[in-house]
C-alpha cells in the first residue's frame, strides 16, 4: 500500500473529496483506486475562517511500483510502513518460571498482557481495588459520601492513575518500532472506540477507561495470568544484586527472580523501601503548580473562531510554554477540554488536584495545570528530596482549604494583583469536595508564584481571556511526573539489581498513557527474552 500525507480539505467537505484527492495526488483513473484508508484525521485551525481537515490515507492501488518511480520526489507520497506487531518470544508449555508484574495502570496492565500474550502467566499485583469498587470509594470521596481511602484512591487501584484523567492517548516519545500501534489496537479490542486509531489526539474518557480495564484483565487471566487486588508489596528481597522475591503486607512471601517495577508516580512508600535496599534511585526533575480554569467556550472561540462547536473539531484544547525572567519555564500540562478539576491525594493530610474528562468533554470548564519546572537543585540534599518537596506543598495546600480535602482556590484576577480571593465571579470551580477561597501566594515556593504571574498574561496573549479576572486556579498539582528515576540498563534492568525491571511513570520512564503503555510493553519483552536466555532457550 501506500501512505499519502497532507491532504488538507475544508470542514465540511463530501465524502468522496479524499478519493478524488487521492486520484488527483497520483494522478491515476478512478478504476485504478482500490480502496483507501484513513490512517490519521487532524485539523489546521490556523485560519480560522478556513480551518481545514488534515489526512493521511494509505491507498491500495495497482499501480504502486509505477506511482513510486513517477513521485520519488514527492515528500507526502511513500510506501505504508508495516505497523504489524511481532512477539519477540513464546514461553515453553513445560515452563514454571513466573514473572510478576508490580502495578496495575497503564504500564503493568500492558506489561502483565503481553507477557500473558506470550505464555509466561505473569502474577500481577496491585495494592488497590478493582476498577469498579475503585470509583465507588474515589467519586465516594470526591462527593463527601465516603472517607478518604489511601489505598483506593484516584493514584491507586487497577487502572492507574489514567483511569482518572482524560484518558489521553497521545505521546511525543519516539516510536520507530510502533509499539504505540499495539496499545492502540489493544484497547480497541477491549472497547475503545476504533477512532482512536486516526484522530489526531484520541481520548477516551474515564466512563469509558473503567469497562476497558475490566476487559483486559478478562483477557490476561484468560490467557493464564493472575491479578490481586489489594495486594500491597512491602519487600523486595536482594541477594548479591539479584531479586529473589517479595513479600506482601499480609506476611505472604512469593519467590521470582523476575519482577516488573510498574507502581506509578506516587507509591512513596515503595521508593522508600527500595532505596532502603540499595536499589539504586536519583533525584529528577518534575514540576509543580495550579489547576487553571476557564468557560471551555473562551478556549473553543479563540482557537475555533465561528466553527466552534462543530463536530468534528469538539471541545478545543491548548497547549501553552512562557520561559521566564527570573529563569523558570511555565507551561500547561494535562489539558481537559470539557472536564473538571479533581481530587488525586494518595496521603492522608495531603491535597493534590488533577484534571479528568469524560469522551463527551461536555462539562462547562476547560482546565488545565499551569505548572512550573523545577529541579533537584530545588531540593537537594538525597535522591528521595523530592518526595518530602511535594508533601510539604500538599500539606500547605490541604492547610490553606481549610483541612477537610476542600482545595485552596483564588481568582485569577486576585491572584495577579496579590490579593485574597473572597467571593466567585463567572467561572464555578469544578473541584469536589470543594473549593475554599484564599491567596494562593503562600501555597508555592515565591519563585513558582512569580513565574505563574508573569507567565498568566502572556499566555492571555495568545489566548484571548486566559488572564481574565474570574478564571479560577486551584491548588496544587505536584504530580506531574514522578520526583525520582530509578535508573535501567540497556536490558531494562535496574542499574545494580538484576532482574529488577522498573517500568513506567513511577520510574521515570514514561509520562501519560499511551508512552505508560509502551514501556511496558519493551520491558515485557526484555522480561520474557531474559527468562528464555536464563532457561537455555534462545
Amino acid at each position: 500500500m501506500l501512505r499519502i500525507t497532507e491532504i488538507k480539505l475544508p470542514l465540511d467537505h463530501p465524502v468522496n473529496a479524499i478519493a478524488d484527492s487521492i486520484l488527483k495526488k497520483l494522478q491515476i483513473p478512478p478504476e485504478e483506486l482500490l480502496g483507501y484508508s484513513i490512517f490519521k484525521r487532524s485539523y489546521d485551525a490556523r485560519k480560522k475562517p478556513e480551518i481545514l481537515l488534515v489526512y493521511i490515507v494509505d491507498v491500495e492501488t495497482t499501480q504502486e511500483t509505477q506511482i513510486l518511480e513517477r513521485l520519488k520526489k514527492d515528500p507526502h507520497v511513500m510506501v505504508t510502513p508495516d505497523m504489524s506487531y511481532r512477539y519477540v518470544a513464546q514461553a515453553p508449555k513445560n515452563l514454571t518460571i513466573r514473572p510478576i508484574v508490580i502495578g496495575t495502570g497503564p504500564c503493568g496492565m500492558f506489561a502483565g498482557l503481553m507477557l500473558a500474550q506470550m505464555g509466561f502467566r505473569p502474577i500481577l499485583l496491585e495494592r488497590g481495588k478493582a476498577v469498579r469498587d475503585r470509583t465507588v470509594d474515589t467519586f465516594g470521596f470526591w462527593k463527601k459520601k465516603t472517607e478518604f481511602n489511601p489505598e483506593s484512591n484516584a493514584q491507586f487501584g487497577e487502572g492507574g492513575a489514567g483511569t482518572f484523567s482524560d484518558g489521553k492517548l497521545y505521546s511525543q516519545v519516539k516510536d520507530p518500532q510502533h509499539y504505540g500501534r499495539k496499545v492502540l489496537t489493544e484497547l480497541v479490542n477491549a472497547g475503545a472506540s476504533p477512532e482512536i486509531l486516526y484522530i489526531n489526539k484520541p481520548h477516551i474518557g474515564t466512563f469509558k477507561l473503567v469497562g476497558i480495564v475490566q476487559n483486559i484483565r478478562a483477557k490476561i487471566e484468560s490467557l493464564g495470568g493472575e491479578i490481586r487486588f489489594q495486594t500491597r508489596v512491602t519487600d523486595i528481597h536482594i541477594e548479591n544484586g539479584k531479586v529473589q522475591g517479595l513479600t506482601l503486607a499480609n506476611g505472604e512471601y512469593i519467590a521470582s527472580n523476575y519482577i516488573v517495577l510498574a507502581v506509578g508516580h506516587s507509591a512513596r512508600d515503595t521508593f522508600e523501601m527500595l532505596f532502603s535496599r540499595g536499589v539504586y534511585i536519583e533525584a529528577k526533575p518534575f514540576s509543580i503548580g495550579f489547576r487553571v480554569e476557564h468557560p471551555q467556550t473562551i478556549i473553543d472561540r479563540c482557537r475555533f473562531g465561528d466553527r466552534a462547536g462543530h463536530k468534528l473539531l469538539g471541545a478545543a484544547d491548548y497547549k501553552l510554554v512562557h520561559h521566564c525572567q527570573n529563569g523558570r519555564s511555565v507551561y500547561s500540562f494535562c489539558m481537559c477540554p470539557g472536564g473538571l478539576v479533581v481530587a488525586a491525594a494518595s496521603e492522608p493530610g495531603r491535597l493534590v488536584t488533577n484534571g479528568m474528562s469524560q469522551y463527551s468533554r461536555n462539562e462547562r470548564n476547560a482546565n488545565s495545570g499551569i505548572v512550573v519546572g523545577i529541579t533537584p537543585e530545588d531540593y537537594p540534599g538525597h535522591p528521595l528530596a523530592g518526595i518530602e518537596f511535594q508533601r510539604r506543598l500538599e500539606e500547605r495546600a490541604f492547610e490553606l482549604g481549610g483541612g477537610t480535602y476542600n482545595a485552596p482556590g483564588q481568582l485569577v484576577g486576585d491572584f495577579l494583583a496579590n490579593r485574597p480571593s473572597t467571593v466567585l465571579g463567572a467561572v464555578h470551580p469544578s473541584y469536589t469536595p470543594g473549593v475554599h477561597l484564599t491567596d494562593l501566594s503562600a501555597s508555592l515556593p515565591d519563585y513558582a508564584i512569580a513565574a505563574i504571574r508573569e507567565a498568566l498574561p502572556a499566555f492571555d496573549k495568545q489566548i484571548k481571556g486566559f488572564a481574565m479576572n474570574d478564571a479560577v486556579l486551584t491548588g496544587v498539582e505536584t504530580r506531574t511526573s514522578s520526583p525520582i528515576r530509578i535508573k535501567r540498563k540497556e536490558d531494562y534492568q535496574s542499574l545494580n539489581t538484576e532482574g529488577l525491571y522498573p517500568a513506567g511513570e513511577g520510574a521515570g520512564y514514561a509520562g501519560g498513557i499511551l508512552s505508560a503503555g509502551i514501556d511496558g510493553i519493551k520491558v515485557a519483552e526484555a522480561v520474557a527474552l531474559s527468562i528464555l536466555r536464563g532457561n537455555h532457550q534462545v
